[in-house]
């Protein structure tokens, strides 16, 4: 079953153009959007949400007709970006306090939970939080109201390694009951090797190509012929691509 369908969606922008941008999540699965900076990603992202307004395409949630049925449909996802900053002196319980009261399905005992697993103090101000931990907190709120698919933009950009590992398995563990399915958009190739179970690679504002991992990595063998596939990880595979142009 797909949790997120987008069919054709397009933006244009003066200087930037999102073509016809097409792909699927399966539910219980991770997928990785990929892609340089400024290839296009968090313009999907942001277009799937309604927060900039394609001129055209098709997006559906869990069945539903996004943005037909915006309010249904944002009830079943969370959103992580980078770009959402919480007043700094404010408490994450006051934060929580205000966020529950748009969520229909929100589960106290999951936040209690999440809270402690993640090791979040709701008496900390945001400004004492690290990176990793903003992220992680607004996993929390997420998971809270039982988000079925979460959408993050570069949710591991800035955090160090240590981190970094920290939160991709922790992303294998939310979807580990087949329940919940995750997309987020990463320049960092080791995210996608550690975690992804499908990736969507995009340039220049074009899906060049959209396949379950291994699928994916096969489908440019051609960049090493006649040489085994196998000895070229994903990371070469993508420096390779984005020096040359391919239509896969």
């Amino acid at each position: 079953m797909n949790i997120l369908t987008v069919k054709n969606l397009s933006k244009e922008y003066p200087k930037f153009t999102l073509q016809n941008v097409s792909f699927s999540v399966q539910q219980g699965r991770i997928m990785g959007l990929i892609g340089r900076n400024g290839a296009g990603k968090t313009t999907t992202l942001k277009s799937i949400l309604n927060l900039v307004c394609p001129q055209s395409g098709t997006i559906t949630i869990c069945g539903k007709s996004f943005p037909k049925e915006e309010i249904a449909c944002k009830q079943e996802i969370g959103v992580v970006f980078g770009g959402i900053n919480f007043y700094q002196h404010k408490k994450l319980k006051d934060i929580t306090i205000v966020t529950r009261r748009f969520y229909e399905k929100w589960d106290e005992d999951a936040y209690k939970h999440y809270i402690k697993e993640f090791e979040l103090d709701p008496q900390k101000q945001v400004k004492q939080l690290s990176s990793g931990m903003r992220v992680k907190y607004m996993i929390a709120l997420a998971l809270s109201h039982n988000a079925r698919l979460l959408i993050m933009d570069e949710p591991t950009s800035g955090l160090d390694p240590v981190s970094r590992d920290d939160l991709l398995e922790l992303f294998k563990q939310l979807v580990k009951n087949g329940e919940r399915s995750i997309l987020f958009s990463t320049h960092i190739t080791s995210d996608l090797d550690k975690c992804a179970d499908d990736i969507t690679y995009i340039k220049n504002g074009i899906v060049l190509a959209s396949a379950v991992k291994s699928d994916f990595i096969h489908s440019f063998q051609h960049l090493k012929n006649p040489e085994d596939i196998r000895d070229l990880n994903l990371e070469e595979i993508m420096l390779r691509v984005e020096r040359r142009d391919y239509n896969v």
